[in-house]
């Protein structure tokens, strides 16, 4: 009767080695598809989103949202809810009915995983998007100039930026005016390509060129770079780029 040969140690350990390096060359490919797919689903939410601010405009004289008291159930009107208050006048137009919550996945990017509270920017490991701070949202609107607080002037701005009080089609630029961004891209840091700041300012997120999703005030949305010059000042909304990138926060 034949004796059945069983691995020996050596072969065992070769295998294993095998594993190994097939899995490490495996796994960039693998967060880079994981990626691809939260960023696809950004594309659409953003999307989605977008036409619901186009009908929302629609129903009111062709004016982009403007009304920032609606918010004040989830948080005072203030410097920082600029981004934030559209939500409450939109979301009926993607059929979502009542209070905000954490389930409405339309407004929740999949990487949001993270974000740094504006008050203090102190880091949590908690979505945005499963905050009421945000109004359950992840995604920011292009709205500034319906602060209660007026933003700093910015000498090389010569347009403000924002798009609050804004007709639709008064915007000069619609394929380059952002409409709507991850939160992120406000300050700058990035949920798809998260890396350490610069270290040049008592905010340790904040980087040049943080990637984000991006839509724009013609209803297509991008992966896009995200400019911010530590010089001028912290929130990346209140300046336009220089030339180079595909965006601006005005809409002249």
């Amino acid at each position: 009767m034949e004796s059945k040969r069983a691995f020996t140690l050596v072969e065992m350990l070769v295998v294993i080695a095998i594993i190994a390096i097939l899995a490490a060359l495996l796994m960039p490919s693998l967060f880079k598809a994981k990626g691809q797919a939260k960023r696809t689903t950004c594309l659409d939410n953003l999307h989605q989103i977008s036409v619901a601010i186009q009908l929302y405009a629609g129903a009111n004289g062709d004016f982009l949202p403007s009304e920032p008291d609606t918010y004040a159930h989830v948080h005072h009107p203030g410097t920082n809810d600029f981004p934030l208050f559209y939500k409450s006048l939109v979301k009926t137009y993607v059929g979502l009915q009542g209070p905000s919550s954490p389930q409405d996945k339309l407004f929740a990017c999949p990487a949001d995983t993270f974000f740094y509270y504006p008050d203090d920017f102190d880091y949590t490991n908690l979505g945005l998007h499963e905050s009421p701070s945000s109004d359950y949202s992840s995604y920011g609107y292009n709205g500034l100039g319906g602060s209660t607080n007026e933003p700093p002037a910015i000498p090389s701005q010569t347009n403000p930026t924002g798009l609050f009080g804004w007709k639709l089609a008064a915007i000069g630029n619609p394929t380059k005016t952002l409409l709507l961004a991850d939160y992120p891209a406000f300050w700058p840091f990035s949920w798809h390509d998260p890396q350490p700041g610069s270290g040049e300012t008592y905010f340790p997120m904040e980087f040049s060129n943080a990637m984000n999703m991006v839509s724009f005030a013609d209803g297509h949305s991008s992966y896009t770079k995200i400019y911010w010059n530590p010089d001028i000042y912290f929130s990346t909304c209140l300046y336009d780029p220089p030339a180079g990138y595909d965006y601006k926060w005005s809409g002249n």
